[in-house]
């Protein structure tokens, strides 16, 4: 297992590496510049010059990439040309954010997912199980930002229930030194605290987490589905095994490899930002800073947000990875 785990952080260096060529390149392709951003329209040639000059951005593409990777390697991830900060700064502002939010409609996702594609494949084709697709197609099919409007509508304005926007009342203050506003709020124990940070991430998160919620559902059911047709699973049967005890240990846990991996997978493009989730919400993002530092040509915001997204992603993929292990133990890592 070990073994495993260390030769796959060592594949991480080539593909971040490549990735940090294509990204850079990219980047530095797009039309405009952040000294465009900078001045406006009324910027001269002779300002966009000396700012360009101060950002380096007036050398050769190679040069600036060496100094780049340079500065990279040593944990320095640029400085934002429009908030002047480091974007390693931003990261730990807007990040925390992002998993509260990710982890939360992941949440909602398996805890509503699972159980569903389970019992509705344990009712083939009955009622329970067409009701369970029917749902589940217009979950996947239902535009994100229509649904965000509509519990807004009905929750926020109608019912007054929850707060539309942000992460936590304007009007109460409390110390979130981490930034995880739950962590912080459990941590202070202060339950009006608490309560208020989970009323402003309710809506978001079930908006979030409605399309992985039919993903997962579908293919809990699709993977029990195949598990219930095993000989193990009929012989387990036929030896008089409380049925309880087939499902939980024969059918749901085979059944759950696939599920993990989709789990796995959505939980990854979670992590990464969801912008309009964060727009319609106001939540304060990563999403909705990339989306910014996109219309600013933030070079520096691009390039790292681009590549720590890229390392989270492969990070999740390689604890799914590893969970294989744990979910069934005829898997063995060399």
């Amino acid at each position: 297992m070990l073994k495993f785990i260390a030769r796959r952080l060592l594949t991480l260096i080539p593909v971040l590496l490549g990735l940090s060529i294509l990204v850079f390149a990219f980047v530095h392709a797009l039309p405009g510049s952040p000294a465009d951003s900078l001045l406006g329209e009324r910027g001269t040639d002779e300002d966009q010059a000396k700012i360009e000059e101060s950002l380096g951005l007036d050398r050769p593409l190679p040069i600036q990439y060496f100094f780049y990777m340079r500065n990279l390697l040593s944990g320095d991830l640029g400085t934002s040309v429009s908030t002047r900060r480091p974007v390693t700064e931003e990261l730990g502002r807007y990040f925390p954010a992002t998993v509260e939010l990710g982890v939360a409609a992941m949440i909602f996702a398996i805890v509503l997912g699972v159980p569903l594609g389970f019992v509705a494949a344990k009712r083939y084709l009955g009622l329970l199980d067409n009701t369970s697709l029917f749902i589940s197609l217009i979950g996947i099919s239902f535009p994100v930002f229509f649904l965000g409007l509509l519990l807004k509508y009905v929750f926020a304005v109608k019912l007054g229930w929850l707060p539309t926007i942000g992460r936590v009342d304007v009007t109460r203050t409390f110390d979130h030194p981490t930034n995880f506003y739950v962590i912080d709020a459990l941590v202070a124990g202060n339950p009006a605290d608490l309560l208020d940070v989970l009323k402003h991430l309710l809506l978001p998160a079930i908006v979030l987490g409605t399309i992985p919620l039919a993903i997962v559902a579908r293919i809990t059911r699709a993977a029990t589905l195949d598990v219930l047709s095993e000989d193990y699973v009929r012989t387990a049967r036929a030896k008089g095994l409380d049925p309880r005890v087939v499902d939980r240990r024969h059918v749901l846990k085979n059944a759950l490899l696939p599920v993990v991996t989709v789990i796995g997978l959505q939980t990854g493009l979670l992590l990464t930002g969801a912008v309009l989730t964060e727009t319609i919400f106001a939540w304060p993002g990563v999403g909705s800073w990339y989306l910014n530092a996109i219309r600013f040509r933030d070079y520096a915001v691009l390039q790292g947000a681009t590549l720590f997204f890229a390392f989270v992603v492969l990070m999740v993929n390689l604890a799914v990875d590893v969970s294989y292990g744990f979910l069934n133990p005829r898997i063995r890592y060399r």
